[in-house]
């Protein structure tokens, strides 16, 4: 079994996103539903057992940047940010999402 933990940061700002809605889902089933805490995590989301499989993230950005005073387009740009990735049957992912209302990175940390 595995299990998985994110971190949010806000590039913009330079500091952890509070208060960011993240779902996980395998295929159309929702796994988790939360929020990020002050220090951008969601400790809940890593106390799920995962099997090896494919998996989504998905991350509600652009609500999170208007809670911030950012003025979006619209639509924005980013709304929601859908990450797709795999887990092996065993171990830890992490998944971090480092966002700014016009882009975002990721990659597989430890």
């Amino acid at each position: 079994m595995s299990s998985l933990s994110t971190h949010v940061l806000d590039t913009v700002s330079g500091r952890p996103a509070a208060g960011v809605r993240l779902r996980l889902f395998s295929g159309t089933a929702v796994l988790f539903d939360g929020v990020t805490d002050a220090d951008g995590r969601c400790p809940a989301l890593r106390a799920l057992t995962l099997e090896g499989g494919q998996y989504r993230l998905e991350f509600e950005i652009a609500a999170y940047f208007r809670a911030q005073g950012h003025e979006l387009a619209d639509p924005p740009f980013l709304d929601v940010v859908p990450l797709v990735f795999g887990l092996s049957a065993e171990g830890h992912a992490h998944v971090p999402l480092l966002a700014a209302p016009y882009g975002y990175s990721t990659y597989r940390g430890s």
